[in-house]
């Protein structure tokens, strides 16, 4: 355990060492958290983060590894990120995989993949993490997707597990509250896949679909999980869509 500061809240991020993950850990780290990086194999960049966040501030950053597709170590990922600090007042389920699975291809190792970051490690990180949130009457926070309520073709695996996700952010709100407030954040196109420079075509597809006809950026999702955690104390069980509106033309 390190040297714990009862006015500086503690928050775990998973999926935190690159994209939408690290932007949201520099946020919030801005905005006075403690941030707790989880990483899986990208320990180069969450080291970085780490060391860029304690510059800032001394000894407001840490990193821990862990394979969500790993039940043992997904569980371990909770209990040691409440332990390092001594509380915990949020959790963010921000990992994700995402490919597409056309019928007729899919395999058991795909379905396994895709559940186990998407849906199965956010339910037991949040299970395991629920007594030490009571006790700061925490938040948890998923990241869903516009497709976990609308299909997208040849990804039937990803958007059911999104949808169970979307489901899970709801019951668990139901379940929980009042001590913790459980919502969830719907992106649209906030930022292209990595190694996506080919897919121009349907790129463009995209954004003909969202009526504010631009592509959203990290700072559309920050922004909405800072207004969940600092300044929404009556919204709990609701998903966010940040989308630009695309979720109304589809």
């Amino acid at each position: 355990m390190h040297t714990q500061n009862n006015q500086q809240k503690v928050i775990l991020i998973t999926g935190a060492a690159k994209r939408i993950g690290a932007s949201l850990a520099k946020d919030l780290h801005s905005n006075n958290y403690k941030i707790i990086i989880h990483y899986n194999q990208s320990e180069s960049s969450a080291r970085s983060l780490m060391e860029s966040l304690n510059n800032r501030r001394a000894d407001t950053a840490t990193m821990i590894q862990a394979d969500l597709r790993n039940l043992d170590q997904t569980l371990s990922l909770a209990e040691q990120a409440i332990a390092y600090w001594g509380r915990l007042d949020g959790l963010i389920n921000n990992a994700s995989t995402y490919y597409s699975t056309p019928i007729g291809e899919c395999t058991p190792e795909q379905w396994q993949d895709l559940f186990s970051s998407n849906l199965k490690a956010p339910f037991f990180l949040a299970q395991a993490c629920v007594e030490a949130l009571k006790k700061t009457r925490g938040h948890i926070i998923n990241i869903a997707d516009i497709h976990g309520q609308r299909p997208l073709a040849k990804h039937s695996m990803y958007c059911m597990a999104k949808a169970g996700n979307i489901m899970m952010t709801k019951t668990l709100a139901k379940e929980l509250a009042p001590e913790i407030k459980v919502n969830g954040i719907a992106p649209g196109a906030i930022l292209w896949p990595e190694n996506d420079g080919e897919n121009s075509v349907d790129n463009t597809e995209i954004l003909n679909q969202i009526p504010l006809k631009e592509l959203g950026n990290t700072q559309s999702i920050t922004s909405s999980i800072r207004f969940l955690l600092m300044e929404s104390s009556y919204i709990t069980g609701q998903i966010i869509n940040v989308d630009g509106g695309r979720s109304l033309s589809q």
